[in-house]
């Protein structure tokens, strides 16, 4: 039984033909086509936008301040319960309302 290869979807630009032999002549010094060339810039940047995107990065200060944060977090002030009681008053009629917490 022959695997099928899996299916691969086409992209297209155009673009200024400097931009075409700038392109070109890029492939050539990496010995790849155009297209390998595109492809692989293409996901490398891809690649590092969605991780600045997702990733937060802290200073070894700005993490030891986070941990006590989350380790002692300072007691709810008059604003943090007033956006609770109107959370649950929001949320009240919610049948699937699992937020039962008091401060």
């Amino acid at each position: 039984m022959n695997a099928m290869p899996p299916k691969q979807d086409r992209i297209g630009a155009r673009v200024p033909r400097e931009v075409y032999e700038t392109l070109c002549r890029a492939a050539e010094l990496t010995g790849s086509t155009v297209n390998q060339f595109l492809v692989r810039a293409a996901l490398k940047e891809a690649q590092a936008v969605i991780e600045r995107e997702q990733v937060l990065r802290l200073s070894a200060r700005d993490w030891e301040c986070l941990l006590d944060l989350m380790e002692n977090p300072p007691a709810p002030n008059s604003a943090l319960r007033s956006a609770l009681r109107r959370y649950q008053q929001t949320r009240s009629g919610d049948a699937v309302a699992s937020f039962d917490e008091q401060p």
